[in-house]
C-alpha cells in the first residue's frame, strides 16, 4: 500500500528506531546490519570528525534523510551536510529533518541484510539528486566505489582498495581506507 509523505512522515518521528524510508510510496525499515556494516560507519565519522570544520559541517551516521527525484526519502549510511542548512531547519523546532538540497558527501555501505539491490537503486538516486560525491563501500571486499559529481553534471566513477582517499568535496580530509577495514 502507498502511502503519503504526511504518513511517512508521522510514522517516521513516531518510531525513530524503526529507521524507516519511503520508497517508490512504500514504508521500509531499514534492516539490522552486520558488525562489519557498523565498523565501517563508526570509523568513518570518526575520521571527518577529527579532519572536518565543525562549524562548516555536521557528519550524520543513519538521522538525515535525503529527498530524492521519486518522492522517495533515503537515510543514508553517512552524509556530510553543511551545517547551514542544519542551521535552517533548527530555526523551526519540530521540524523533520530532511534535505532537498544535494549533499557534498553521501555514503552508503554494503550490507548483507540489504544486498545490492537497495544500495545500488539509492546511489542513482543520490546522483539524480546531484550529490558531489558518493561512496559505495564494501566491507567483505575491502573496496571503495566512488562517483564525483563533474561540471557538467556527469560521474567519474573509480575503484580503490586501500591507501587513502581524498574526497573531492570536502578539501583537506584524506580518508584511510585501510583503517575503514582494521
Amino acid at each position: 500500500m502507498r502511502v503519503s509523505d504526511a504518513t511517512y512522515q508521522r510514522v517516521a518521528l513516531e518510531d525513530p528506531e524503526g529507521q524507516w524510508e519511503l520508497a517508490c510510496g512504500r514504508l521500509r525499515s531499514k534492516p539490522v546490519m552486520t558488525t562489519e556494516h557498523n565498523a565501517v560507519i563508526r570509523e568513518l565519522g570518526h575520521q571527518l570528525d577529527q579532519q572536518l570544520d565543525w562549524s562548516r559541517f555536521v557528519v550524520s551516521a543513519n538521522t538525515s534523510r535525503v529527498h530524492v527525484s521519486t518522492g522517495s526519502y533515503y537515510l543514508p549510511d553517512l552524509c556530510v551536510l553543511p551545517r547551514a542548512l542544519e542551521r535552517r531547519l533548527r530555526e523551526r523546532p519540530g521540524t523533520f529533518e530532511v534535505y532537498d538540497e544535494p549533499m557534498p558527501f553521501v555514503v552508503e555501505v554494503w550490507s548483507p541484510s540489504t544486498g545490492d539491490y537497495h544500495v545500488e537503486a539509492k546511489l542513482l538516486e543520490y546522483q539524480r539528486r546531484g550529490d558531489l560525491e558518493i561512496w559505495r563501500i564494501h566491507p567483505y571486499e575491502e573496496t571503495l566505489t566512488a562517483w564525483r559529481r563533474q561540471t557538467d553534471g556527469s560521474y567519474d566513477q573509480f575503484v580503490q582498495r586501500g591507501g587513502s582517499v581524498q574526497p573531492a568535496a570536502l578539501p583537506g580530509v584524506t580518508i584511510v581506507l585501510d583503517r575503514l577495514f582494521d
